[in-house]
């Protein structure tokens, strides 16, 4: 995205997303950005990150591993771990840190915090990286002295298909 673009939105939540095809291109652009770097994307790697973009919905390790058992009954928390540790490391996915869960990475590549619309009636997690939001952090740390090495917004509300179309949701 360029410098002060703005992102048209989370696609997720249109009515058209079509979720297989949108799995099938995060796992491509895994294996295309694994083999440019020269990682090893394993079967396990790749199979936690399949599990991780099963759905939109963020989920905790424990989570992924009683998946991951189904395949590979001998699986332990630390091969979970251990594969969470190397997608986080190459962008892959995201640690929603409010929910120590992982989320699958909308533009995985260049390391990058992003903005997260956390529903708080079905759990989905659509991810914005909206610059503009990145900048104004950067600005106003800047002028603090501060410097900002992974910047991660997480706000939790509602997403269109579990807001009342009818009621103006309030701000609690």
């Amino acid at each position: 995205m360029v410098r002060g673009q703005r992102n048209a939105g989370p696609v997720l939540w249109h009515r058209k997303h079509d979720h297989r095809c949108c799995m099938e291109d995060a796992m491509a652009r895994a294996v295309a950005l694994c083999r440019r770097r020269g990682a090893r994307l394993t079967a396990i790697r790749r199979r936690v990150l399949e599990v991780v973009w099963q759905g939109h919905r963020p989920l905790g390790a424990y989570e992924i591993l009683e998946t991951l058992r189904a395949d590979h009954a001998g699986a332990a928390p630390p091969t979970v771990y251990r594969a969470l540790e190397f997608l986080l490391g190459h962008g892959l996915v995201h640690r929603i840190e409010s929910l120590n869960a992982f989320v699958g990475c909308s533009e995985p590549g260049p390391s990058h915090g992003g903005q997260f619309l956390l529903c708080r009636t079905c759990g989905t997690a659509a991810e914005l990286n909206d610059p503009r939001i990145v900048l104004a952090i950067e600005d106003s740390a800047l002028e603090s002295g501060f410097h900002v090495h992974h910047p991660t917004i997480e706000v939790s509300g509602l997403c269109p298909n579990c807001r009342p179309s009818d009621a103006a949701e309030p701000n609690d």
